[in-house]
């Protein structure tokens, strides 16, 4: 009797360890446990977002290096800090996880109308690659490390001080240029009266070129006109962009150089994004020239197109401006073969 009951109170004691029978099944996971991070670090980075809502040269805004390198970083972090705590995550997740959070993070901007299509392609490589950089970083820290914790709250703060204190120093200038150069089997004289009386330009004149295909408006016309200030090329695009280009070398034949004026109202609301206006603080087209050598059958026209960038990522911008003006001269280039090649077809 005595030592069934010890027995049989030694197993209703809850301190005992219970046997396999009495084991509890392991706690359910909440569904799509495995995205919830990824929505975190995104929805983190998309607050950040609109504090920094800045304007041109403000504290806090989105063309500082501050939110550029940083606020991504922070999206890659928390994903990163938020999946360690429900396992142990690979090397790998560190890498891709930030990638697809940076990504609804961007979507996110486009959703709160707080970012334009143009800017949010161009940046989301950038994005991915300091997204991954900071989930790298967060996940070394908790590999090795007690302080996650503490390490995410840094992440998180690092870019808001920087914001206040970026503005205060100057932002280094980098000029840029690109060149394009193509064969028109017509005379020079035809191609000239075709740089200085392009009218009634249709898309399909254009082409597909990158610019275009991510929301810069398509030139519309381009007509040399006289002014009591000189000789003027008026220039319209679609959305009702409108703006001035001051002819500065006048070779009838041979070459065409001018420089750029942007007023206020040349870019309606919309039609770019505005915090980085053509001609703004950030991004400014210096001057562009057309040279024109008589060939065989033909004259050779070249296109020469000058920029400034004043950003800390310049090293990124300009070669986005490489890729997308460089494309965008072929295209032009191709305009006016093609128009002055149907002129002296039909003249011939």
């Amino acid at each position: 009797m005595h030592n069934d009951s010890g027995e049989d109170s030694r197993l209703g004691d809850p301190a005992m360890p219970a046997t396999s029978d009495t084991l509890e099944a392991p706690p359910r996971r909440m569904p799509f446990a495995w995205f919830w991070p990824i929505l975190a670090g995104a929805a983190i980075a998309l607050v950040l977002r609109i504090v920094f809502s800045g304007g041109p040269g403000q504290r806090f805004s989105a063309m500082l290096g501050s939110f550029v390198y940083f606020v991504p970083a922070v999206c890659g972090a928390v994903t990163v800090y938020l999946a360690e705590r429900i396992e142990r995550r690979s090397w790998g997740y560190y890498l891709w996880a930030p990638w697809v959070a940076t990504a609804l993070f961007v979507i996110g901007t486009l959703v709160v109308f707080i970012e334009g299509i143009i800017c949010a392609i161009v940046i989301v490589p950038l994005f991915a690659v300091m997204g991954s950089v900071g989930g790298l970083a967060m996940g070394i820290v908790c590999r090795i490390t007690n302080w996650p914790k503490h390490a995410v709250y840094g992440f998180a703060v690092l870019p808001l001080v920087l914001g206040a204190v970026e503005p205060q120093l100057p932002n280094p200038d980098r000029f840029s240029h690109t060149s394009r150069t193509l064969f028109i089997a017509a005379p020079a004289e035809r191609v000239w009266r075709e740089l200085n009386d392009a009218r009634d330009i249709r898309p399909g004149e254009i082409g597909d070129a990158w610019a275009y295909r991510i929301g810069v408006p398509m030139p519309v016309s381009g007509v040399t006109v006289e002014t009591p200030e000189g000789r003027v090329r008026q220039v319209h695009w679609q959305k009702n962009v409108r703006f001035d280009e001051i002819i500065t070398d006048w070779q009838p034949g041979r070459l065409l150089r001018w420089q750029y004026r942007f007023t206020p109202d040349s870019f309606p609301a919309g039609s770019l994004d505005d915090h980085v206006m053509i001609g703004g603080q950030y991004f400014d087209l210096r001057d562009t020239a057309y040279t024109l050598t008589p060939r065989d059958g033909g004259t050779e026209l070249r296109i020469d197109v000058s920029w400034r960038l004043s950003t800390r990522f310049n090293w990124y911008a300009d070669r986005v401006l490489q890729a997308l003006l460089g494309k965008g001269s072929e295209n032009i280039l191709r305009f006016y073969k093609a128009r002055s090649e149907a002129v002296a077809t039909a003249a011939g």
